[in-house]
């Protein structure tokens, strides 16, 4: 079994960067370190590359990843089941976490500690509701109600959004948090651009 995954098609590979993560990149600053996980063709990768970030891709698809290689040539790419094999990263913490499209819930522990102390998590997947309007379809691979906010448990949550888009149809939750220790007697005010 694996992790819901909006399989790589050209199309979409080609497609512009999440609106999501375009509109919150503002939070990660130039030469911020960024992993992709499930990069699938690199748009995410490209977009970021542009802004200045170092990144840094994961993918299982090997014919999406030659793709990512091509749009984003300076990210460090590897391919690997994340699912199935080990983490590639142990112990390594990036500025930031993106991911898109794609849930497996075993990886949220490792997913969360790689994500240093001020590092933002960007994330967007498939909700409870798709179901309903086409695939993925299965309860393990739509997030229910609140469970990216459970998933940011303790830390600063800039932004979380549970709902549907209609263009193309589907269900989502996305969630921007930042990982910090405690509440800063003067929190930091973060840009809601």
């Amino acid at each position: 079994m694996s992790g819901a995954l909006l399989t790589p098609t050209h199309a979409h590979a080609a497609s512009a960067a999440s609106p999501w993560l375009q509109r919150w990149a503002h939070l990660l600053p130039p030469g911020a370190r960024v992993l992709d996980v499930a990069c699938g063709g690199g748009r995410h990768l490209a977009y970021l590359s542009e802004r200045g970030c170092v990144v840094t891709g994961v993918d299982r698809d090997g014919t999406a990843l030659a793709l990512a290689a091509e749009r984003a040539p300076s990210a460090s790419l590897t391919q690997a089941d994340i699912e199935h094999g080990p983490w590639p990263w142990p112990g390594r913490q990036f500025d930031a976490v993106v991911i898109t499209n794609y849930l497996w819930r075993p990886l949220i522990p490792t997913l969360r500690a790689s994500v240093a102390l001020g590092g933002v998590l960007i994330w967007e997947t498939f909700a409870h509701g798709n179901e309903t309007v086409g695939k993925p379809s299965r309860p393990d691979f739509l997030l229910a109600p609140g469970e990216l906010l459970r998933v940011a448990e303790g830390w600063r949550v800039i932004a979380f959004e549970d709902g549907f888009v209609p263009e193309p149809a589907r269900f989502v939750q996305r969630i921007v948090a930042v990982n910090q220790a405690a509440e800063p007697s003067a929190p930091p005010r973060y840009p809601l651009t």
